[in-house]
């Protein structure tokens, strides 16, 4: 057993341990996990099987059914395990059963030559199956960094996808220029900022890591550094994603610029329109007024009270030229700022101006009338002041002359018929002048009623 022995565990070696360390050592920490085991020696830790029965199980789990197993049967353990070391892993029978169980203390050589034949079985087997295992690794790990690199691809082609779509988007510039549509396109991009863009963050932070932690994994294991596809590259990413970012800053100016637009002109056409209302409440009824027939034979008094009235309205309608104007250069505003519904606007500017102007017409009119019925007026007063003056006179001149030619003469001497005489060719002396105050007045009369007649066709 000893020369045995000696060849069967001298290449044995665990950590610094060799031959007998290393062999208990070995043992130790393959039993370890197994209740009932406690490996201190060769002789009595082997005396009841179930250290045999426990390195078999931690290396073909499926030749031992551990858990089954009873320290007080040690006569099975031992013959359970050199029966399964012999079938299975071709280790022949070197102890016997009965003498183990018998021996006070178990043979210490023949149980470590039998313990070594264990141990070159099972390190045969770990040798291939650690190879195994690292061929399996290595194509693990080539399979993932395949699989890392389709992951890698896809991922940039959807991403720069993404990216190539939506830069045309923010570079759309079409608008009806309305305010509610621009509110819109403002909410829109508040939606993409808050929930369509953090996702696509997300993943260009995913993809700079995959190409990254793929890239440590290639160095580490000595394989070539991983090359995307052309423009898959993270700087064609990162400059894509500069695009997008840019594209993203100069819609969101736009935007903003066009809000600040829109609201101004939406703010003018409100002034626009409530100008217009006021202009046209006061507007309303005024051509009634002015072309209202109340001058035609009109007595003076009355007419200077309708002059009085006109100049007023007159003041009034230079106050609103104000207004006008400002309703006009609103409307030149909105035309210029583009406003949507200008045409409706230029419409009602029409509007206004054209009433403006035909109210402008109308007080002119008017203003003519009232001053050529004023004249005509004070003229009939004068013509009337002047007749009235003649008249009276003449017509007293009249009474007196009718009553001396109606009068009875009484007369008693001849100086009283001279004085009769006299007075008779005085009178006729006195009728040319008489007849040209009368012709005078009579052409007085006639003016009033040619002017009369003019005043009222």
């Amino acid at each position: 057993w000893t020369i045995i022995l000696r060849f069967a565990i001298q290449d044995i070696t665990v950590d610094e341990f060799s031959a007998k360390e290393g062999l208990l050592l070995w043992c130790q920490r393959k039993t370890a996990p197994y209740k009932n085991v406690n490996v201190q020696n060769f002789h009595m830790s082997f005396k009841d099987g179930l250290a045999f029965c426990a390195l078999i199980h931690r290396h073909r789990p499926e030749l031992i059914d551990y858990d089954k197993l009873s320290k007080d049967d040690p006569m099975y353990n031992l013959n359970y395990a050199f029966d399964v070391a012999e079938k299975h892993l071709d280790i022949p029978k070197m102890l016997d059963a009965e003498d183990m169980v018998n021996q006070v203390k178990p043979d210490e050589r023949a149980v470590m030559t039998y313990v070594s034949c264990y141990y070159h079985a099972f390190s045969s087997s770990q040798q291939a199956e650690t190879a195994a295992k690292r061929i399996l690794k290595a194509l693990n790990v080539n399979q993932g960094n395949g699989k890392a690199m389709e992951d890698y691809e896809n991922l940039a082609s959807d991403l720069l996808d993404w990216i190539n779509k939506k830069i045309p988007e923010f570079e759309d510039r079409t608008t009806d220029n309305s305010l509610a549509n621009m509110q819109e396109k403002l909410n829109d991009f508040r939606n993409y900022k808050g929930k369509e863009k953090p996702p696509k963050v997300d993943d260009k932070s995913r993809l700079e890591n995959l190409f990254n932690t793929l890239q440590t994994k290639l160095r580490l294991s000595n394989r070539p550094v991983y090359m995307p596809a052309e423009g898959k590259m993270i700087s064609d990413i990162d400059k894509a994603w500069k695009d997008l970012e840019q594209a993203e800053k100069d819609f969101q100016d736009w935007i903003l610029s066009q809000l600040r637009k829109l609201e101004r002109l939406d703010h003018l056409a409100q002034k626009f329109k409530l100008k217009c209302d006021t202009h046209e409440a006061w507007a309303h009824g005024q051509d009634d007024y002015l072309t209202k027939d109340d001058i035609t034979g009109a007595p003076l008094a009355t007419l200077l009270a309708q002059r009085k009235r006109h100049e007023a309205f007159e003041s009034d309608l230079a106050a609103q030229q104000d207004r006008v104007e400002q309703i006009v250069a609103i409307a030149q505003e909105l035309n210029t700022l583009g406003y949507s519904k200008v045409d409706e606007i230029n419409a009602r500017c029409k509007k206004v101006c054209d009433g403006w102007d035909n109210l402008g017409d109308l007080t002119t009119q008017r203003s003519q009338n009232l001053a050529a019925a004023i004249e005509i007026a004070e003229r009939l007063d004068n013509l009337w002041l002047e007749c009235a003056k003649k008249a009276s006179p003449f017509s007293n001149w009249m009474d007196g002359a009718k009553e001396d030619l109606m009068d009875m003469f009484n007369v008693h001497s001849l100086e009283e018929v001279q004085d009769l005489k006299d007075a008779q060719e005085q009178f006729k002396a006195n009728m040319p002048a008489a007849q040209e105050e009368f012709e005078s007045i009579m052409g007085l009369q006639q003016a009033i009623e040619a002017m009369s007649n003019q005043t009222n066709p």
